[in-house]
Protein backbone atom coordinates (compact mmCIF):
# COMPACT_ATOMS: atom_id res chain seq x y z
CA UNK A 1 0.00 0.00 0.00
CA UNK A 2 2.98 2.15 1.01
CA UNK A 3 4.18 1.51 -2.51
CA UNK A 4 1.09 2.13 -4.46
CA UNK A 5 0.65 6.07 -2.42
CA UNK A 6 3.82 6.85 -3.11
CA UNK A 7 4.04 5.89 -6.79
CA UNK A 8 0.43 7.39 -7.74
CA UNK A 9 -1.07 10.96 -6.31
CA UNK A 10 -4.46 9.80 -4.38
CA UNK A 11 -5.96 12.77 -6.22
CA UNK A 12 -5.12 11.40 -9.34
CA UNK A 13 -7.40 8.20 -8.42
CA UNK A 14 -10.23 10.58 -6.60
CA UNK A 15 -10.70 11.27 -10.03
CA UNK A 16 -12.33 7.97 -10.49
CA UNK A 17 -14.18 7.94 -7.24
CA UNK A 18 -17.63 6.10 -8.31
CA UNK A 19 -20.15 6.14 -4.88
CA UNK A 20 -22.01 2.82 -4.69
CA UNK A 21 -25.77 3.40 -3.87
CA UNK A 22 -26.95 -0.37 -4.13
CA UNK A 23 -25.19 -3.48 -2.69
CA UNK A 24 -25.13 -4.85 -6.53
CA UNK A 25 -22.91 -1.99 -7.45
CA UNK A 26 -20.56 -2.09 -3.83
CA UNK A 27 -20.20 -6.27 -4.73
CA UNK A 28 -18.80 -5.45 -8.41
CA UNK A 29 -15.96 -4.00 -6.72
CA UNK A 30 -14.70 -7.35 -5.89
CA UNK A 31 -14.19 -7.70 -9.84
CA UNK A 32 -12.15 -4.27 -10.38
CA UNK A 33 -9.09 -5.79 -10.96
CA UNK A 34 -7.18 -2.80 -10.27
CA UNK A 35 -6.36 -1.39 -6.93
CA UNK A 36 -9.38 -0.24 -4.64
CA UNK A 37 -10.09 2.12 -1.68
CA UNK A 38 -13.10 0.77 -0.38
CA UNK A 39 -14.55 3.48 2.23
CA UNK A 40 -17.46 1.96 4.45
CA UNK A 41 -19.85 3.24 6.32
CA UNK A 42 -19.34 2.92 10.44
CA UNK A 43 -19.64 -0.41 12.29
CA UNK A 44 -17.94 -3.12 13.63
CA UNK A 45 -17.58 -5.26 10.19
CA UNK A 46 -20.70 -7.82 11.11
CA UNK A 47 -23.09 -6.59 8.32
CA UNK A 48 -23.52 -5.28 5.31
CA UNK A 49 -21.59 -4.68 2.75
CA UNK A 50 -18.12 -4.51 3.89
CA UNK A 51 -18.13 -8.14 4.82
CA UNK A 52 -18.37 -9.14 0.73
CA UNK A 53 -15.33 -6.59 0.56
CA UNK A 54 -13.69 -8.28 3.12
CA UNK A 55 -14.59 -11.73 2.41
CA UNK A 56 -12.96 -10.94 -1.40
CA UNK A 57 -9.61 -9.46 0.09
CA UNK A 58 -8.64 -10.40 3.99
CA UNK A 59 -6.83 -13.69 2.18
CA UNK A 60 -4.75 -11.41 -0.10
CA UNK A 61 -1.27 -10.16 1.90
CA UNK A 62 -1.32 -7.14 -0.61
CA UNK A 63 -4.59 -5.86 0.73
CA UNK A 64 -4.62 -3.21 3.39
CA UNK A 65 -7.35 -2.70 6.00
CA UNK A 66 -7.83 0.61 8.23
CA UNK A 67 -9.71 0.08 10.97
CA UNK A 68 -11.22 3.92 11.88
CA UNK A 69 -13.28 3.79 15.41
CA UNK A 70 -14.03 1.69 18.10
CA UNK A 71 -14.46 -2.03 17.49
CA UNK A 72 -16.08 -4.19 20.34
CA UNK A 73 -15.50 -7.35 21.40
CA UNK A 74 -17.20 -10.28 19.77
CA UNK A 75 -17.42 -8.68 16.70
CA UNK A 76 -15.27 -8.94 13.03
CA UNK A 77 -14.15 -5.63 13.18
CA UNK A 78 -12.28 -6.53 16.77
CA UNK A 79 -11.05 -10.17 16.22
CA UNK A 80 -9.19 -8.20 13.36
CA UNK A 81 -7.91 -4.93 15.63
CA UNK A 82 -6.62 -8.12 17.48
CA UNK A 83 -4.57 -9.77 14.97
CA UNK A 84 -6.81 -12.49 14.41
CA UNK A 85 -5.39 -14.87 11.76
CA UNK A 86 -8.64 -16.69 10.60
CA UNK A 87 -12.08 -15.33 10.97
CA UNK A 88 -15.83 -16.23 10.06
CA UNK A 89 -18.03 -14.43 7.47
CA UNK A 90 -21.07 -15.70 6.02
CA UNK A 91 -20.61 -18.80 8.27
CA UNK A 92 -17.41 -19.71 6.42
CA UNK A 93 -13.71 -19.22 8.14
CA UNK A 94 -11.71 -16.24 5.98
CA UNK A 95 -7.73 -16.54 6.59
CA UNK A 96 -6.64 -12.71 7.31
CA UNK A 97 -3.12 -12.42 5.51
CA UNK A 98 -3.87 -8.55 4.50
CA UNK A 99 -1.98 -5.34 6.95
CA UNK A 100 -4.49 -4.26 9.58
CA UNK A 101 -4.22 -1.19 11.05
CA UNK A 102 -6.00 1.13 13.22
CA UNK A 103 -6.79 4.58 13.52
CA UNK A 104 -7.52 5.83 17.26
CA UNK A 105 -9.54 9.11 17.78
CA UNK A 106 -12.43 8.75 15.71
CA UNK A 107 -15.05 7.00 18.24
CA UNK A 108 -17.73 8.84 18.66
CA UNK A 109 -18.67 7.69 22.27
CA UNK A 110 -17.74 9.64 24.95
CA UNK A 111 -15.49 9.20 27.66
CA UNK A 112 -15.60 8.84 31.51
CA UNK A 113 -14.74 12.02 31.86
CA UNK A 114 -17.69 13.35 29.51
CA UNK A 115 -20.22 10.79 31.14
CA UNK A 116 -19.53 11.99 34.50
CA UNK A 117 -19.90 15.22 33.45
CA UNK A 118 -23.08 14.87 31.89
CA UNK A 119 -24.25 12.90 35.26
CA UNK A 120 -23.31 15.79 37.37
CA UNK A 121 -25.79 17.63 35.70
CA UNK A 122 -28.79 14.62 36.40
CA UNK A 123 -27.59 13.08 39.85
CA UNK A 124 -29.60 15.65 41.73
CA UNK A 125 -32.93 14.02 40.54
CA UNK A 126 -32.10 10.54 39.83
CA UNK A 127 -32.18 7.50 42.47
CA UNK A 128 -30.69 4.67 40.24
CA UNK A 129 -27.91 5.07 36.89
CA UNK A 130 -28.45 2.03 34.75
CA UNK A 131 -25.17 1.47 32.17
CA UNK A 132 -26.25 -0.75 29.74
CA UNK A 133 -23.57 0.01 27.15
CA UNK A 134 -19.86 -0.41 26.86
CA UNK A 135 -17.23 -3.19 28.08
CA UNK A 136 -17.78 -4.67 31.52
CA UNK A 137 -14.61 -3.35 32.89
CA UNK A 138 -15.42 0.18 31.67
CA UNK A 139 -18.99 -0.02 32.83
CA UNK A 140 -17.73 -1.40 36.26
CA UNK A 141 -14.98 1.77 36.67
CA UNK A 142 -17.98 3.57 35.75
CA UNK A 143 -20.50 2.18 37.98
CA UNK A 144 -17.67 3.05 40.91
CA UNK A 145 -17.07 6.60 40.06
CA UNK A 146 -20.91 7.36 39.76
CA UNK A 147 -21.56 5.38 43.31
CA UNK A 148 -18.70 7.57 45.05
CA UNK A 149 -19.62 10.61 43.49
CA UNK A 150 -23.05 11.05 43.93
CA UNK A 151 -24.24 8.20 46.10
CA UNK A 152 -26.74 6.46 43.19
CA UNK A 153 -27.54 3.10 43.14
CA UNK A 154 -25.65 1.57 39.36
CA UNK A 155 -27.69 -1.29 37.72
CA UNK A 156 -24.89 -3.06 35.16
CA UNK A 157 -27.44 -5.73 32.80
CA UNK A 158 -26.22 -7.79 30.40
CA UNK A 159 -27.89 -8.16 27.23
CA UNK A 160 -31.27 -9.75 27.87
CA UNK A 161 -31.48 -9.03 31.66
CA UNK A 162 -34.66 -7.90 32.10
CA UNK A 163 -34.55 -4.96 35.36
CA UNK A 164 -37.18 -3.77 37.45
CA UNK A 165 -36.53 0.80 37.65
Amino acid sequence: MRKYIQERPLREDLKTLTPCATPEQSKAINQCPAPCLVMAGSGMCNAGRILHHLKQNLWKPETYVLMVGYQTYGTVGRQLVDRATHVKIFGERTAVKAAIRTLGGFSAHAGQTDLLRWVDTVASSKTVMVLTHGEDPQRRALAQSIKKQYRLKTLLPMQGDTIEV
